[in-house]
């Protein structure tokens, strides 16, 4: 697992892909997907410790199925439905964790995410899933719970804008290589952890839970850290 950290390049991640999401967070509908990237630092692989929480940061989970690109892709055809998937290595479960008032305050201000969304710890990731256990992306169950209460449970054919779409989009921006790492939203339930919860997020294949979850606790971050306005 710690190659899909060290293979990534970069992280890509599709913002308000799920129109629930977008009304829970009173964020604009996109006409079209948008993307916005976290750092391969932030990836925290199986067993490899809690997510830490900056001091002063209200810190928020987005369950989301992650793509792990496994061929480079420049400007695909957004109707090439077998070339986008055909660029797919396998796949992951991942949790988007982000600083939801650093957010809201570079939104206001119109700032970058970067710190939201970048502090080590904020991608904590399952097992690598091959492409033959979920033959349909568009169709499996994504959901996390917060010790022990469901929060977010939803199906990926909620997407607004499907897997060709994304990957079209960003491609015709930036190049994909092999090993990046898509995220291709979060549906609605998102909300905040504290420290000492322990989140566990998991993925349902028709009526098939697959063995790849992720099971994490969230602790205090030290260091000099402390959030403030900007």
């Amino acid at each position: 697992m710690a190659s899909i950290r060290s293979g990534a390049r970069k992280v890509i991640c599709i913002g308000r892909n799920y129109a629930d999401h977008v009304k829970e967070l009173n964020n604009v509908r996109p006409k079209q997907p948008f993307f916005f990237l976290k750092p391969p630092s932030s990836i925290l692989p199986p067993n490899s410790g809690p997510v830490l929480r900056p001091k002063g940061i209200k810190l928020h989970y987005e369950v989301e199925l992650a793509l792990i690109i496994g061929k480079q892709l420049r400007d695909l055809d957004p109707s090439d439905e077998q070339g986008a998937l055909d660029a797919i290595d396998g796949y992951c479960l991942s949790i988007d964790m982000t600083a939801r008032n650093a957010q809201d305050e570079a939104k206001k201000k119109g700032l970058p995410w970067s710190i939201a969304k970048g502090f080590d710890t904020f991608l904590p990731i399952s097992e690598y899933i091959s492409k033959q256990q979920i033959p349909d992306p568009h169709d499996v169950e994504l959901y996390l719970s917060v010790n022990g209460q469901m929060r977010q449970q939803d199906r990926t054919d909620l997407m607004l804008f499907r897997i060709p779409r994304q990957l079209s989009d960003i491609s015709q921006v930036m190049t994909l290589e092999k090993g990046d790492v898509v995220l291709t939203g979060t549906p609605k339930g998102v909300g905040e952890v504290q420290v000492g919860d322990v989140m566990k997020a998991g993925i349902k294949v028709g009526e098939m839970k697959l063995e790849q979850g992720i099971e994490v606790k969230v602790e205090e971050k030290g260091g000099l850290y402390q959030f403030g306005e900007t």
